[in-house]
């Protein structure tokens, strides 16, 4: 049976104060999890720190360097959210070198998920909403790159709008963004994906994945990119404490399976990343997050392996 491939790397974790909004011990339980569950029947794929050179083709250089030497504004670093400890630092550059390689590996197989990620509010010149690196626009930049992509698709269904990623690829045809959020939620300013669709307070799990099946599929048509990002946020979620909407657990697990057959059905690689999920249980977080590595799973057992490859055979150039 052909497994799905899932990066992680135990430094996903860094210590951050008790009591800290964003629940960094989620990850640590989710690898848990993930292992328990059976989905991890070898080990994980694990990364290397992403490097200087890399995290430049979606940042400035002056950006990046006062990060990696611990020397950035104050001001910048409260926006973020964390103090830049050296294991915060190391996480940030972990987490963005699984997304590249979960795209790598989506490339090669079909589909890849990355037990972390989805740093949608960090723009090209500053981090915000405890994302310090943008993991999606660096990996899918050093792609483009290297000539591994001739059109590339970002579907951000974290509730908060991926504000850094439109503004990051704002003047780049070749990276469409797609962002469902919640309308009356932070950040403010949300500045124009290629297609935004602003939900409601409150809005339940038919009115999300009725919206969602009304907006995904069309676009998908229209961009036919080679590689999509799915960050999977679970903030949607009635429980979150930062999400404003109502979904379920079911709501979420039906979305996971949607997103996956949308993508996977048109012969596009996809790789899927976290994003948001805030609460004080973490086990009940983990669990949520959970759902779309099932999902996939899932997917791939019920695919014949002959269709599972990555690349269409009939795309045109």
């Amino acid at each position: 049976m052909h497994h799905l491939p899932i990066v992680h790397h135990s430094d996903y974790t860094a210590d951050t104060p008790d009591g800290h909004r964003f629940p960094m011990q989620k990850f640590r339980l989710l690898a848990e999890l993930l292992i328990q569950d059976g989905l991890v029947p070898h080990s994980f794929h694990v990364p290397e720190p992403i490097s200087r050179d890399e995290l430049i083709q979606a940042h400035t250089p002056t950006y990046v360097d006062r990060v990696l030497t611990r020397n950035l504004d104050p001001v910048l670093v409260r926006r973020i959210g964390f103090d830049l400890t050296k294991q915060v630092i190391l996480r940030a550059r972990l987490v963005t070198a699984g997304t590249l390689l979960a795209a790598r590996l989506a490339l090669a197989q079909g589909l890849a998920c990355n037990s972390a990620g989805g740093s949608h509010h960090a723009s090209r010149d500053q981090g915000a909403g405890f994302c310090v690196f943008n993991d999606v626009a660096v990996a899918a930049s050093v792609l483009m790159a290297e000539g591994q992509l001739r059109q590339c698709l970002v579907i951000d269904l974290d509730v908060h709008h991926g504000d850094g990623t439109a503004l990051i690829f704002a003047n780049t045809p070749e990276v469409s963004t797609f962002s469902m959020h919640c309308e009356a939620n932070w950040p403010l300013v949300k500045p124009p994906s290629d297609l935004d669709v602003a939900l409601p307070e409150g809005c339940d799990d038919t009115f999300y994945l009725t919206t969602l099946a009304q907006h995904l599929p069309n676009f998908l048509d229209r961009v036919q990119p080679d590689l999509v990002f799915y960050i999977a946020g679970v903030d949607p979620h009635k429980d979150d404490r930062l999400g404003k909407l109502a979904l379920t657990d079911g709501g979420l697990m039906a979305r996971e399976r949607f997103v996956i057959e949308a993508v996977r059905s048109r012969g596009i690689a996809l790789v899927t990343v976290l994003g948001g999920g805030y609460g004080v249980d973490v086990g009940t977080l983990a669990r949520r997050h959970a759902l779309v590595f099932h999902a996939a799973a899932d997917y791939l057992a019920q695919t014949p392996f002959s269709t599972q490859g990555a690349r269409r055979s009939n795309a045109s150039s």
